[in-house]
């Protein structure tokens, strides 16, 4: 099962189990959720494509008890309607979700108006954005179910590829998939098989991240010894460069990156087609591992 397809399974639960849920949608998915729009009229809106306005009634919901879920392509939440998120959500530190498709570059062949590799790096910007990059369509339903009433606004990042297996993930905390010696790759949601392969027969430590804000410094600090860190991120790279930094604030830390460049993606093609120009491939990371751990 994909992730949007788990989206409208674990909105028709939460739905069904708390009757202050309100789906938001700006003109996708409306046919999916079709069932949730007959059982519940009041609480399925598509309010068409106006994103920014979209999140002020997403806030009016919030302040007045109920619980906003939002969804649309992530750069018409994120990069059209920053200044709303943060006014309205950030600042005030209201509940309220926002799930996105798209992630980078997922949808390619509708060309760059429709790329957000951008999101994660802007959100982080955002006093009291939670933001979990799930890499399975089963992580996602777990963080969702958990934190879609937790008080805070949360962002989820949904891809339409996923990792091959599920994790049993938690808010908040990362994931030790395998520890060693030289190094850490820290590996963020769907582009975990893609360091598992990289780093097979490496003697490093790899951890996986679905949250990257709260994000888990506890874990990276106690597993770390060569403070050597390659930062795998599906995304423009270094958004959580200075999560790193400040887990070992006073100490010298070596890092690299492994993500999408900090230029305008020029590149045509499908999404595996650009993941190879930016190097996101097993061997890609693996020459990086080699280079970073020696």
């Amino acid at each position: 099962m994909g992730m949007r397809q788990q989206f409208t399974e674990t909105m028709q639960y939460l739905s069904d189990k708390d009757e202050r849920v309100i789906t938001l949608l700006n003109d996708i998915g409306v046919f999916a959720f079709r069932n949730i729009k007959a059982k519940y009229p009041n609480r399925m809106h598509n309010l068409g494509i106006m994103e920014q306005a979209s999140i002020g009634i997403a806030a009016g919901l919030s302040l007045t008890g109920y619980v906003p879920v939002f969804h649309t392509i992530a750069p018409f939440i994120v990069e059209r309607g920053y200044e709303q998120l943060k006014d309205d959500f950030g600042y005030q530190n209201i509940n309220g979700n926002f799930v996105t498709v798209g992630a980078s570059y997922d949808y390619s062949g509708l060309g760059m108006t429709h790329y957000c590799p951008g999101d994660v790096g802007a959100l982080m910007q955002i006093p009291n954005m939670q933001i979990t990059v799930p890499g399975t369509a089963k992580e996602f339903d777990t963080l969702l179910k958990t934190q879609y009433d937790n008080g805070s606004p949360t962002y989820y990042r949904l891809s339409e590829f996923s990792n091959e297996n599920d994790n049993d993930v938690e808010f908040g905390k990362a994931i030790v998939i395998k520890k060693g010696n030289m190094g850490t790759v820290i590996a963020v949601g769907p582009i975990l098989d893609i360091c598992i392969k990289a780093v097979a027969g490496l003697d490093v430590t790899l951890l996986y991240y679905t949250t990257v804000r709260p994000f888990d410094s506890d874990t990276l600090r106690t597993t770390t010894s060569t403070k050597k860190i390659l930062l795998c991120e599906p995304y423009y790279y270094g958004a959580l460069t200075n999560e790193v930094l400040k887990t070992f604030e006073g100490h010298a830390v070596q890092i690299d990156f492994a993500g999408v460049g900090h230029e305008v993606p020029k590149t045509y093609g499908s999404k595996t087609e650009i993941d190879e120009v930016y190097g996101l491939t097993a061997e890609g990371i693996k020459q990086k591992a080699n280079l970073l751990f020696k």
